[in-house]
């Protein structure tokens, strides 16, 4: 089956980012393989499911599995929305705190985002993050409305690549979308929209910039975002087409280097002019490249009476092997991003 087969014409949101919609047939397609996996595993983050999610993942319609594959290697595309999926909404309310949700309430929704990202690589778990689940929820938390992190409501959720304090960040995440009735879009800029011409390129190459982790993932330590920085440049790999590595609220110059604000500055102007809005209704899974996009959300405001905002969340790596030294055991997915080797 190609892509035209499993998606009608709909419009591209914008340079880099693909607008991918399934037919009825594919829908059908998609849910007999969540049907297989249902009948032999019982949740997502069974080791033995996340062992052989590759291989349900090989049964998926081929235009599915060519449009996440264009993502990972083509380098055409560095976000991808898949519309009219097998899955819609979760069952029941959406929790008041990520602590308090219902095993139950996603199973068949969580077996969606790890076959269609089991394309991509293996998903991670971060420590310090939800107690260390693979699956994150993402919804607004009473009391942590203005912050920067998933759980705010009334603040701009502002352009950020995914964990990016951490070497061992992800290459790609996902987000589906459980509920979405206020229409909240979702911001995303790819480096299709960058003009490196209009930008100093040298210096962003060069660890000149202090870049620290947010506020959730500090809890347990105790520590500020300042004090665990760590200097790094804010682009790697081909200077023709690099990689970016920003967070703007968390991304600064390091003291007293005047053209590294200036690169930064410039580099954030670009990338607040090149955002577009992206609207996620239930159902709808957008997948994005952790290396050539930044997300983020724009404000609503939270009623905490079981109908707000709703996403799940996974991330994954294309080389487990490489968080080793961070990780308990071979086969484990949970990552301690501030582990001495860390340092």
């Amino acid at each position: 089956m190609s892509a035209g087969d499993v998606c009608g014409a709909v419009p591209d949101a914008a340079p880099g980012i693909r607008d991918l919609s399934l037919t009825e047939q594919a829908a059908r397609e998609c849910a007999a393989v969540l049907d297989a996996v249902g009948e032999e595993f019982d949740a997502a983050d069974d080791p033995r499911f996340l062992r052989k999610a590759g291989d349900f993942a090989s049964r998926l319609p081929a235009g599915v599995r060519d449009a996440v594959q264009e993502l990972r290697y083509a380098e055409s595309v560095a976000a991808l929305v898949i519309r009219g999926g097998p899955v819609r909404g979760a069952d029941g309310p959406t929790p008041a705190h990520w602590k308090e949700r219902d095993p139950a309430a996603t199973v068949r929704q969580d077996f969606w985002l790890a076959l269609v990202t089991a394309r991509l690589g293996d998903p991670i778990g971060w420590s310090s993050l939800q107690d260390g689940r693979l699956f994150n929820d993402m919804l607004p938390i009473e009391g942590e409305e203005l912050q920067q992190t998933g759980h705010s409501s009334e603040a701009d959720l502002e352009l950020h690549i995914e964990d990016c304090f951490s070497d061992e960040r992800c290459d790609a995440l996902a987000l589906l979308c459980l509920r979405n009735h206020d229409r909240v879009p979702s911001s995303l800029v790819t480096t299709a929209a960058l003009d490196l011409g209009r930008l100093d390129v040298d210096t962003l190459f060069s660890p000149r910039f202090l870049i620290m982790p947010d506020a959730e993932h500090l809890r347990r330590t105790g520590d500020t975002p300042e004090s665990a920085a760590r200097l790094r440049p804010v682009m790697f790999g081909s200077r023709h087409a690099p990689y970016l590595r920003v967070d703007l609220p968390y991304t600064r110059a390091r003291p007293g280097d005047e053209r590294a604000a200036r690169a930064l500055e410039k580099l954030a102007e670009q990338l607040g002019r090149g955002a577009t809005t992206v609207n996620l209704d239930e159902g709808d899974l957008l997948l994005v490249d952790n290396y050539r996009a930044l997300h983020g959300r724009g404000t609503f405001q939270p009623r905490y009476d079981g109908t707000d905002r709703w996403m799940r969340r996974l991330t994954v790596v294309r080389d487990l092997r490489r968080s080793r030294g961070l990780r308990g055991g071979a086969d484990d997915r949970v990552i301690d991003p501030f582990a001495p080797l860390m340092a």
